[in-house]
């Protein structure tokens, strides 16, 4: 299976999601011209993945922004990744949010409460988007 390597743009996150490990990572802004066009990939990808996980999947967030329809699109992933743990893998996310971004925590917490996956929230200094 191939690993998904997109470059981040200004409209859209870096991508890495990489099969051998099981570290799947988002980084950067969510705001694409058509956010379903642009996670349809990364969700076919999570369905391919399932066939097989990794015994541990992590999936690390750390966005300083994402629209109205990236945030549906991200639960999708969501609900994508809670079919790989209920059928007996470890899948955790870890939400990654700057110190002084409340909106970017709040978000992590809404997620939180209505998936059934463990999140870690992160607080950090600065989103590194590099």
């Amino acid at each position: 299976m191939n690993d998904i390597l997109l470059e981040g743009s200004p409209k859209t996150p870096t991508v890495h999601f990489n099969s051998t490990t099981g570290l799947l990572e988002l980084r950067g802004r969510s705001i694409p011209e058509n956010s379903i066009e642009f996670y349809r990939p990364l969700i076919d990808w999570i369905d391919q993945y399932a066939q097989a996980p990794k015994a541990k999947t992590l999936l690390r967030v750390q966005l300083e922004y994402f629209n109205t329809s990236s945030s549906k699109c991200i639960l999708d992933l969501f609900k994508k990744l809670e079919q790989v743990r209920n059928a007996g893998h470890a899948v955790e996310v870890h939400w990654h949010y700057e110190v002084d971004d409340e909106d970017m925590l709040e978000a992590g917490e809404d997620y939180q409460a209505i998936i059934s996956l463990p999140f870690k929230m992160i607080q950090v200094e600065e989103v590194d988007d590099k």
